[in-house]
């Protein structure tokens, strides 16, 4: 029933804090964050554009991860941003959905992106011999549209689901953006089997992902304790640490989020909503870079090139 919703089409975002003292220093940290994050994110994805030594599976994805990192950021941060700045706290019922539908599409996409990376750099280490024909541009590319296909009916499904029944009373959404349990929170009319769906998928696609990363490591960690050479064990877990590391930055966070029961919500919620939604993506291009001889010797590459033509 979506009668009761043009009675009041708006919500009220209650933000990160309402301390009053906060919010200068807060809109201060989170556009130095959200500047760094598009910087970092749109350096990365330019670089791995114009270098060719770059032009591999590993970075083809993480381009599409860095792309997946800006949208959802921006899908998040400048509402938030404005809403520390002038205190312009409510947000329309289309801006909700659509603020919500959005963040659960690219979120969902990065869980699959991540499991095709590992699944990348299972073939590169276990399968040497198979790698160009396993991992080509065209099984690339299907990877990657795999992950949006399914991000993209995924976040239908959840937005249905969040979003489907009658809301009335106060719309104040206890959050810095529309997220799963504090808008289901307002809702009026029964929304247990709205949570139950949103779980048992967000459950698929968590944990079905990080099963495949799991696998992926495992056959690796076994490949790379089997090798004799000592700089060859070396150069795999380099190859495959950048990857780790963001993996659990991101999932770390994103279980303790959503695979817990609606009850035990609270204020720490949105400490770790921050890390993942605005900290996590602007790490990204700092974990993949700075660890990296590949990208540092692109960057300096192009460093070179752009001097010569100067």
């Amino acid at each position: 029933a979506m009668g009761g919703n043009h009675t009041q089409p708006k919500f009220i975002l209650l933000g990160i804090t309402d301390t009053p003292w906060a919010q200068a220093p807060l809109f201060g940290l989170f556009l130095l964050i959200y500047i760094l994050t598009l910087a970092g994110n749109v350096g990365l994805m330019v670089l791995v554009w114009v270098a060719p030594s770059l032009h591999t599976p590993m970075y083809f994805f993480l381009t599409h991860f860095s792309l997946a990192d800006v949208c959802y950021s921006t899908v998040i941060s400048p509402k938030m941003l404005t809403g520390l700045l002038f205190g312009n706290k409510t947000i329309s019922w289309a801006g909700c959905v659509t603020q919500f539908h959005l963040f659960a599409l690219f979120v969902t996409a990065e869980c699959h992106l991540l499991a095709a990376m590992a699944y990348d750099r299972h073939v590169a280490i276990c399968h040497p011999l198979l790698y160009v024909t396993a991992v080509s541009p065209r099984a690339c590319w299907q990877l990657v549209a795999w992950s949006y296909l399914v991000a993209s009916l995924s976040a239908l499904v959840y937005t249905s689901c969040t979003f489907g029944g009658s809301f009335c009373g106060p719309r104040q959404v206890d959050h810095f953006f529309c997220d799963v349990s504090p808008v289901l929170r307002l809702a009026c009319s029964d929304t247990r089997g709205s949570e139950v769906a949103i779980f048992a998928l967000a459950t698929a696609n968590g944990l079905g992902t990080s099963v495949v990363i799991l696998l992926s490591y495992g056959r690796i960690l076994h490949t790379i304790l089997g090798m004799r050479s000592a700089p060859s064990r070396a150069r795999a877990f380099h190859t495959c640490a950048s990857h780790l590391v963001s993996v659990s930055v991101f999932y770390g966070t994103l279980f303790f989020m959503y695979l817990q029961p609606a009850s035990r919500h609270g204020s720490r919620d949105k400490v770790a909503s921050v890390f993942y939604t605005v900290v996590s993506p602007m790490l990204n291009p700092f974990i993949y870079s700075l660890r990296n001889k590949e990208v540092k010797a692109a960057l300096g590459k192009c460093r070179r090139r752009m001097l010569n033509h100067c």
